[in-house]
């Protein structure tokens, strides 16, 4: 049974706003990824996770228990990290864990003084003139001081300086090895391609597309950049029958380019065509998690760089 669960959840705010239809699952020691932009819909999935609204239609579960019914039993148990930060004001940073402590009856500060010195906090100060990277730092703290298997965890990185996100995603990865379970809300690449193994692309509370992050990685085919000499012999190119499953993507006329899409199996075939023309340069274009996700976000993006769209890549 997976440890989170959503099924059709819907809730309409009008206006294109909010969620509608999601379905997904995430496993037992899973770090599952929901990446999109702000507004995607990605914190009210999360909010009905959490018990905090109740769906129009659809459910989500955590540990087989329906979260609005159970929201209580379920959020003692998890840990949550939202994606804006309110801080009683009129508390220290240490008085604040301490009453987080007191709510989860907890008496052992031991990990607690583990992700103080990790995430290199001094919680002594008063809340009120703490900067947004250490109220960050502080809620991150607290989302783990409990040691909890469940972690949900929205734009978890949102005003940390470039150092200590890379500490977080290695402390992401620490937990994942702990077989901890993962929710990761985010809208940097970077941060889930590193620690997620299945990602989630949701665009105006649809979500369009669920995947196993490693297919992804090593995907089965290759785009080549190529520049010709001279219009002729891109004009021949563009004309010639390719076969087999080799697809010019996107040409640039200006300057006699073309993107070509090539299957494994078809990279012999491919270099034994170009080896019949005058070529400036050929290079490989690494596919990303961004190349993948803007597929679904900006379709005109060839066009914006100047080069005229032929055909969108396939799952």
């Amino acid at each position: 049974m997976p440890v989170l669960k959503v099924e059709h959840l819907t809730k309409d705010y009008g206006h294109n706003r909010g969620v509608f239809d999601a379905t997904f699952d995430v496993e037992k020691g899973e770090v599952f990824g929901f990446l999109g932009p702000n507004g995607a819909g990605k914190t009210t999935t999360i909010r009905h996770i959490m018990g905090f609204s109740r769906p129009q239609k659809g459910n989500a579960f955590v540990d087989g228990l329906n979260s609005w019914q159970n929201a209580h039993t379920i959020q003692k148990s998890l840990g949550y990290l939202p994606g804006e930060i309110s801080l009683p004001e009129n508390l220290t940073g240490t008085e604040f864990i301490q009453m987080m402590a007191d709510l989860r009856g907890m008496k052992d500060s031991a990990h607690t003084d583990h992700l103080l010195e990790k995430f290199e906090l001094d919680p002594s100060g008063g809340l009120k003139r703490m900067s947004l990277g250490m109220k960050r730092k502080l809620a991150i703290v607290t989302a783990f001081m409990h040691d909890p298997a469940v972690l949900v965890l929205d734009e978890p990185t949102s005003g940390l300086d470039p150092l200590m996100q890379e500490t977080f995603i290695d402390f992401i990865k620490e937990e994942k090895a702990r077989g901890k379970t993962i929710l990761l809300s985010s809208h940097i690449f970077s941060e889930v391609d590193a620690t997620c193994d299945r990602i989630s692309i949701i665009k105006d509370g649809h979500l369009l597309s669920t995947f196993v992050a490693n297919d992804l990685r090593h995907s089965a085919s290759k785009t080549f950049k190529l520049e010709f000499s001279d219009k002729p012999e891109f004009e021949r190119f563009r004309k010639q029958e390719l076969g087999g499953d080799i697809e010019i993507t996107s040409v640039k006329r200006h300057r006699n380019q073309a993107k070509v899409l090539v299957e494994d199996r078809d990279i012999n075939h491919f270099f034994k065509i170009i080896s019949d023309y005058d070529i400036k340069f050929i290079s490989e274009i690494k596919f990303t998690l961004e190349d993948y996700f803007m597929k679904f976000y900006d379709r005109n993006a060839a066009e914006a760089e100047g080069g005229e769209p032929i055909a969108s890549y396939s799952n």
